[in-house]
């Protein structure tokens, strides 16, 4: 590993990457230990609005002064920054690379360990503060969530205050412990939480097909999962015979493939879910995964989207509370497409039209009328397919990897975010399915009906 060590401050160096320009200030290590994050003024408590894209939550996070986008993720224990661009310009400071790896296929990647960081979001500020900074051109979230997304922020920011999520009108409040009041709640559970490296961990059970027995598990609480629930296979937790195989998530060092199931039911105290969703991680990712023997698996957004959420990390205590969404089934990608952000083209749209009379003779009063159209020139979001199931419907009619949509359902792509082409794939077995494609210059009409597998 390469460190840089202490310089002058007046030392101004460039670190350029594919696509990545980084000023890096050096400083020397013997600055202040990393501080809380602490509210500016004599605030007690901050609401501000967050996305709600595919169950995960984004952020506004100012780092050194920068301007990013972060996914709340209370399964990281420090802030992560990746998918800077060429138009991105981050300071970072007390610089070291690193080795690193994460959930997926892939060997570590190089990374760089920043010390002695601003953040501020919203008016929660602290100083000193550590990150590290992966530039790996692959690890391309925002492609896949359709939304500029910078980084994760987690443990960091959670553990100094009581942190209510409302899914329902996406707000999120910070709370300064002492001031914040737990009120009677007939409809709410409360949960302790254990804690192992700064990732919070909750009690529950599960009943799997086929079996009538309650099973304990205990999950990672992963707001930065999109999926309901994961599990580890094991000699307890096998996975059923209704199942696929499926790619199931992105992380650091690769793609995360497992199986598809359901489960006949998951209970957190009173809150019972039947036949949730469920995938169960090969046996790489949970190698990895399993640094924690006791953990058999994850809660992710696809639950937690359910609940408006009381994080209270200075007691160790997580509250939930049923909303609108607690009842929604459990959904997936049916048509085996998995789809991403490709740029953007150059689009001809219809602006203002109006009727206009030109006199052709005066002496006979001769008039002609026409219609004057004006256009319009927008950059529209191109869509391309990043990946389709084995044997999914989609690759069934002939869809590959690369094509690129043009029209769903007979209206062009581009019209559509990404999450509202996916919302196509959710839904009834047997809906049908109209995609016009290019590929390669050509364009190619398909059609395929969803198809349940784990009816």
């Amino acid at each position: 590993m390469l460190y840089f060590y202490c310089l002058n401050l007046t030392n101004l160096m460039f670190v350029k990457r594919p696509y990545i320009l980084i000023l890096v200030f050096l400083f020397c290590t013997n600055l202040a230990n990393a501080q809380d994050f602490r509210f500016i003024g004599k605030n007690t408590a901050q609401t501000f609005s967050f996305k709600l894209i595919n169950n995960l939550i984004i952020i506004p996070v100012e780092v050194n002064g920068s301007k990013l986008s972060f996914i709340l993720d209370s399964g990281v224990s420090a802030p992560v920054v990746f998918n800077l661009t060429s138009s991105d310009t981050l300071e970072l400071k007390n610089v070291e690379k690193i080795q690193i790896r994460g959930l997926g296929t892939g060997d570590p990647i190089e990374a760089l360990h920043s010390k002695n960081n601003r953040f501020r979001i919203g008016n929660l500020f602290a100083m000193n503060k550590s990150l590290f900074i992966i530039y790996k051109e692959q690890f391309d979230l925002s492609a896949k969530l359709g939304i500029t997304v910078h980084g994760m922020i987690g443990y960091d920011l959670l553990k100094d205050f009581v942190v209510t999520i409302n899914y329902v009108t996406k707000k999120i409040t910070f709370t300064k412990p002492e001031d914040y009041r737990y009120r009677r709640c007939s409809k709410c559970e409360t949960f302790d939480l254990e804690f192992y490296k700064k990732k919070p961990y909750i009690n529950g059970e599960v009943v799997v097909m086929n079996s009538y027995q309650k099973l304990p598990v205990k999950l990672l609480i992963d707001s930065g999962g999109s999926d309901a629930l994961w599990l580890f296979e094991d000699e307890t937790f096998t996975v059923p015979e209704k199942a696929f195989e499926d790619f199931i998530g992105e992380g650091i060092t690769g793609s995360i493939h497992g199986m598809r199931s359901k489960l006949k039911s998951f209970s957190l105290k009173s809150f019972v879910f039947k036949n949730p969703n469920v995938a169960y991680l090969d046996s790489l990712s949970t190698y990895h995964a399993k640094r924690f023997k006791e953990r058999n698996g994850s809660l992710g957004g696809g639950i937690l989207k359910r609940f408006k959420v009381v994080f209270d990390y200075p007691n160790k205590k997580i509250t939930l509370k049923k909303n609108s969404m607690f009842n929604n089934e459990f959904g997936y990608n049916m048509s085996g497409i998995e789809l991403m952000h490709n740029g953007k083209e150059l689009v001809r749209t219809k602006g203002k039209a109006a009727f206009i009379v030109s006199r052709d003779d005066e002496a006979k009063a001769t008039n002609t009328v026409y219609l004057d159209v004006n256009y319009d020139y927008e950059f529209q979001p191109i869509y391309k397919v990043a990946n389709v199931r084995i044997d999914s419907p989609a690759v069934n009619v002939g869809i590959l990897k690369g094509d690129v949509l043009v029209k769903v359902n007979g209206t062009f792509a581009y019209n559509y975010s990404l999450e509202g082409i996916l919302e196509k794939f959710y839904g009834d077995s047997g809906r049908r399915v109209r995609l016009k494609i290019n590929r390669n210059g050509e364009v190619i009409d398909f059609e395929f009906h969803l198809k349940d597998l784990l009816e």
